[in-house]
């Protein structure tokens, strides 16, 4: 989606929104998600996931138009972080799959990594699974002025 058509769809959020309304922008952030196989035991990291130009564009779009928006005095920033949101697999074959259908245009998993992770899982215990460790992005945000 590109910046003009996320502050336009904002403006519409804002218009629907009652005076001091509250705004939730959750969202993934691209940052070369962490490829993991996890057990009871342990957490080892088998590599990182590649960020795609489509999936960093649309980030950048959406921080400029909040950035945008901001500025506008149409909402004020009142809370933000980030926290970890795990995808779980049984085997690496099935995270493979789910990325090629699912994330194809956004994250591209290497080769290097792929084979890192199923070396990882054989050796690991029979409860292992595979996961990506995504960053989230959540922020609240009031709606300003009365209109």
């Amino acid at each position: 989606m590109q910046h003009e058509s996320m502050v336009h769809a904002l403006d519409e959020i804002r218009r629907t929104l009652k005076p001091s309304g509250i705004l939730i922008d959750l969202r993934p952030v691209e940052d070369h998600w962490s490829v993991e196989v996890a057990s009871e035991q342990e957490v080892q990291v088998a590599g990182q996931l590649t960020d795609m130009p489509i999936g960093k564009a649309d980030d950048e779009a959406a921080f400029r138009a909040m950035r945008e928006v901001e500025s506008r005095g149409w909402f004020a920033r009142e809370h933000e972080e980030e926290f970890a949101f795990f995808y779980y697999w049984d085997t690496p074959s099935e995270m493979k799959k789910f990325m090629e259908e699912e994330w194809e245009d956004f994250e591209k998993i290497e080769e290097d990594v792929y084979h890192a992770a199923q070396s990882l899982w054989s050796l690991a215990n029979a409860d292992a699974q595979v996961r990506v460790r995504v960053k989230m992005l959540i922020t609240k945000w009031e709606k300003q002025g009365k209109a």
